[in-house]
């Protein structure tokens, strides 16, 4: 039950509940105010590891986020500020929309000013959450012989399996966009895709061995928020066939289960019967190539060469 096993948020080293049953009733942006009340249940008890800073007026700490998520940390009418304000005895100055910068959290007790950040951080880590993917790690599978070799595979599929239910030249990834996917981010400003960068960077300069370096690039990346942890290690996989193509050719194997603005995501999909592909075609070999790069790929875009377009990159040879 998922009241016995509530959903954990790691914030500064620290673990804390989420009321499960609380997240359910949340549908738009107007209901910001009501779904507060069910996240500070679990962030009553303050983080010592923040940086706050003394000053004469009192004591200061400030919170980096993308301008995107401002709104959740006001609320409607800014009623989710007055009251994390209220309740922490503090004042929280936020930048205006679609300007970049701090949150800024002042007022006369060190404890009061670690209780706002704690509570600001598990707001914005849940609403986070909701956003959709942005981009993904990956690497990049668009070698001549494994595109040929695909090709091959879907005409040997079609061929055999045909008159199986669903199985037909809808379902199977466009070659050019062949990659092994490491994890899903939501990246929400400039700032964030530079972070992304400089992880990236730490990553290549700390690991070597391929399952070791996609575990451990994973476990960064979970621990900075800006990937939600789904699994201990990263089962790496090229999607080759999948109903999502069917509708459309531009989808991708995987989405939220959230729109931004907190509504449900369902997606009626025609499923396909894949025991004789699996059966046929278990050890079909797609070709060799060199795992040289992991690309921060950019969700939805096709570069000059049919791929998905990159932010970055960090090469190992």
């Amino acid at each position: 039950m998922e009241v016995l096993r509530p959903q954990l948020l790691r914030i500064g080293g620290r673990v804390y509940r989420k009321n499960p049953i609380q997240e359910q009733t949340y549908q738009h942006e107007e209901e910001d105010d009501d779904y507060y009340h069910g996240l500070m249940e679990c962030a009553e008890e303050p983080c010592e590891a923040y940086e706050v800073v003394q000053t004469p007026q009192g004591f200061r700490c400030t919170v980096k986020a993308p301008s995107l998520l401002y709104k959740h940390i006001v609320g409607k009418r800014g009623d989710t500020r007055k009251k994390l304000e209220v309740e922490t005895k503090t004042s929280i100055t936020i930048p205006k929309p679609g300007q970049e910068g701090e949150i800024v959290i002042t007022g006369q007790h060190r404890s009061g000013v670690i209780s706002a950040r704690t509570r600001i951080d598990v707001l914005l880590l849940t609403f986070r959450r909701k956003q959709p993917f942005t981009h993904f790690l990956a690497f990049f599978l668009n070698e001549v012989e494994v595109q040929e070799r695909f090709l091959k595979f879907q005409e040997e599929v079609l061929e055999k399996c045909s008159m199986d239910h669903g199985v037909d030249s809808t379902i199977f990834q466009n070659p050019k966009k062949l990659h092994l996917t490491i994890g899903m981010l939501v990246l929400l400003s400039e700032q964030e895709i530079q972070q992304t960068c400089e992880m990236l960077q730490q990553c290549k300069e700390e690991f070597i061995e391929l399952q070791e370096l996609v575990d451990r690039v994973l476990e960064r990346f979970q621990a900075s928020g800006l990937i939600v942890k789904e699994w201990n290690s990263v089962k790496l996989h090229a999607t080759v066939m999948n109903t999502l193509f069917r509708k459309d050719p531009n989808a991708e194997g995987r989405y939220n289960l959230y729109t931004a603005d907190g509504k449900y995501i369902f997606k009626e999909r025609e499923s396909f019967d894949g025991r004789n592909i699996l059966k046929l075609f278990e050890n079909f070999y797609f070709g060799t190539l060199k795992l040289n790069s992991i690309h921060i790929s950019q969700r939805f875009t096709v570069d000059s060469f049919g791929n998905y377009a990159s932010c970055g990159q960090i090469d190992f040879s």
